[in-house]
């Protein structure tokens, strides 16, 4: 989640899909549909590059408190690359440092795609946000500094050819989270002996949101001054819809009441482990819980009732 600021501005709650423009930056992004919904907080989840464009769900209020279960997310890109290049970065923002003569058909293209489906390593790019000890690597990359990386191990669950005009490829590609797609294509071009980078990349999955959800600045901006700030609000997404895929467990006042006092209970008929999301008997959204050793209801984390 990104850091939030002093609080001001309205209490609301619910889930934005941002359609994100290219060049500009994911807190940049989260920071003008803050501005734009008068919002006392709010946080982005899985940042996109400046190059990226496509869906940034931005989290309000209570919503934030399951940002989470999005980062963790399987997420859908579209991505182009350039065969023949590579670049310091594994994008187009990057400087070149090799190239190669392409000789590669379509043919060779698929050949080499089937080799990253399913559970595959990858060593993430020294230009990419993970830590160590407490500095993200892209930081010390433009001081100059290298340092070896552990291989991660990632799920590529769907990884289709959309178009291939040489030099360029265009990829359809479902995976599970922290797969780095610049890695991915950078990997592809080095397997086809040629290099390649990523030129364009598009998100257009997160969980459990597609992309006919998402709503870009202008489309947002000509909503609220058209309509007014109701229509704007109309657009987010309920909290619970970021785990509205996992069990319900539907309770009724007393047991509604206990749960929110942070107490373990027993609920009939409830799964036998994993976690659950608490609804109350009419609708009202608790918060989510996780089946406990002794197969009790354990909340784990709640909806404020001031909220």
């Amino acid at each position: 989640m990104a850091r939030r600021g002093r609080s001001k501005g309205r209490k609301i709650n619910g889930i934005f899909l941002l359609n994100k423009p290219i060049g500009i930056s994911s807190n940049q992004a989260l920071q003008r549909v803050k501005r734009l919904f008068n919002a006392d907080k709010a946080g982005h989840t899985g940042s996109l590059d400046p190059l990226a464009t496509g869906m940034l769900p931005i989290c309000f209020g209570e919503a934030t408190k399951f940002s989470q279960f999005l980062l963790d997310s399987d997420k859908r890109y579209q991505v182009q690359g350039l065969l023949g290049i590579k670049t310091a970065t594994a994008d187009a923002e990057g400087a070149a440092i090799s190239t190669a003569e392409v000789n590669v058909s379509q043919s060779d293209l698929l050949a080499v795609l089937q080799n990253y489906r399913g559970n595959i390593e990858q060593i993430p790019s020294m230009y990419s946000a993970i830590k160590v000890d407490g500095q993200p690597l892209y930081k010390l990359a433009r001081e100059g500094k290298t340092i070896e990386r552990k291989s991660r191990p990632v799920t590529i669950y769907e990884l289709e050819l959309i178009n291939f005009d040489s030099p360029y490829a265009e990829l359809d590609v479902f995976c599970s989270k922290g797969t780095y797609i610049r890695n991915l294509i950078e990997d592809i071009g080095d397997d086809l002996g040629c290099g390649a980078h990523v030129t364009r990349l598009h998100r257009s999955q997160v969980g459990p949101y597609l992309a006919a959800g998402m709503m870009g600045f202008e489309q947002a901006e000509a909503l609220l001054e058209g309509s007014g700030m109701e229509a704007l609000d109309a657009t987010l997404l309920p909290s619970y819809s970021s785990v509205a895929h996992w069990p319900e467990v539907s309770l009724n006042s007393n047991l509604a009441f206990y749960v929110q006092q942070g107490q373990a209970i027993q609920v009939a008929g409830s799964p036998s482990q994993g976690g659950v999301r608490l609804m109350t008997e009419d609708g009202q959204f608790l918060g989510i819980a996780e089946i406990n050793e002794d197969g009790l209801v354990a909340p784990k984390r709640l909806i404020s009732q001031q909220a």
